[in-house]
């Protein structure tokens, strides 16, 4: 069964978005539905627990599906279901339980299974290549991994289990560690995501801290935001995680069933949706991507088992 693209067009304005948030600030920044991708079930294009997102220069969408161990190929325009890698098996190519992806420049395709701490490359027509890493707390192996990104040739990779990030070259060698677990400014527990900004910082959703934390690429801390709660600018479980062209750090939080935006130094901009399952609401919220390209934002609707997809647009454009 092919995936459902449905467009809505409904446009969510930014004093509208949060029904438990009041006197939102104008922000420049509205949204509008564009498609859902997808719906419950095992067939092509459809979804049992949706997890994070990467984007490829042949204008596909690669979203990992952990409860059904496949990631799952899209056109990132229209929706259309084109074709899927991995699934449960024994083989090099096979997944278990796939959570964070990343593209690299050349278009190898890194997935990381939550699992069995296996890291696998897959060339940009998704055959498999390589493994690398292990589950364990030793240097160069993960427990847990999460939604990863790559810089300037290396992997940097959310390791839930132990509470760090790790960092890879594109052909697995491990690098090193950053951070542990602890509540100071510079320890995390349960690194969701690390996305990097266009300044090359490293933004990290620490899980269950409730706040946001950003590293350089040595990892080194510079600065966090955020405090536990549901008003502007606080956090619940804060999972996926994305940043546009011009620094704006989009953060899911799974607490809050929303979506709010920041500028890269954590003041708050805006927010979108709340709890259910209609168009622009959502349902333990995981991994987001931001197409600076057709200014998309991808949203990993977990609990309603789907993708929504939103038209991103500027004030003055």
């Amino acid at each position: 069964m092919k995936a459902s693209a449905v467009a809505f067009g409904s446009i969510i304005g930014a004093t509208m978005m949060l029904a438990d948030v009041s006197g939102a600030r104008s922000s420049g920044l509205t949204f509008e539905h564009a498609m859902t991708i997808g719906s419950e079930g095992a067939g092509p294009g459809q979804f049992r627990y949706v997890e994070d997102f990467a984007l490829t220069s042949r204008g596909q969408l690669l979203v990992t599906d952990a409860s059904h161990s496949w990631v799952q190929v899209f056109d990132k325009r229209t929706g259309k279901f084109l074709t899927r890698f991995g699934g449960k098996g024994e083989d090099d190519h096979n997944l278990e339980k796939p959570e964070g992806i990343a593209v690299d420049p050349e278009g190898h395709v890194f997935v990381a299974d939550y699992n069995t701490g296996y890291v696998k490359k897959y060339s940009p027509n998704f055959e498999w290549l390589l493994t690398f890493s292990e589950y364990g707390s030793e240097p160069g192996q993960n427990m847990k991994s999460e939604f990863m990104s790559i810089r300037d040739g290396r992997l940097f990779l959310p390791d839930v289990g132990n509470h760090r990030i790790n960092v890879f070259d594109l052909s697995g060698k491990f690098l090193f560690i950053f951070s542990g677990p602890g509540t100071d400014p510079g320890r995390l527990n349960n690194p969701e995501a690390a996305k990097f900004g266009p300044d090359g910082s490293l933004f990290v959703t620490d899980l269950k801290n409730d706040r946001m934390q950003v590293f350089d690429a040595d990892g080194r801390f510079l600065r966090g935001w955020g405090r536990t709660g549901s008003g502007e600018g606080e956090l619940k479980s804060p999972s996926g995680l994305a940043i546009d062209r011009s620094g704006n750090v989009y953060v899911a939080e799974i607490g809050n069933d929303r979506i709010q935006v920041f500028d890269p130094r954590g003041s708050f901009i805006t927010a979108l949706g709340s709890k259910g399952s209609g168009p622009g609401q959502f349902k333990n919220l995981h991994g987001l991507a931001v197409d600076d390209e057709t200014d998309m934002l991808y949203v990993a609707d977990t609990g309603n088992n789907r993708v929504q997809a939103f038209k991103i647009t500027r004030a003055g454009r």
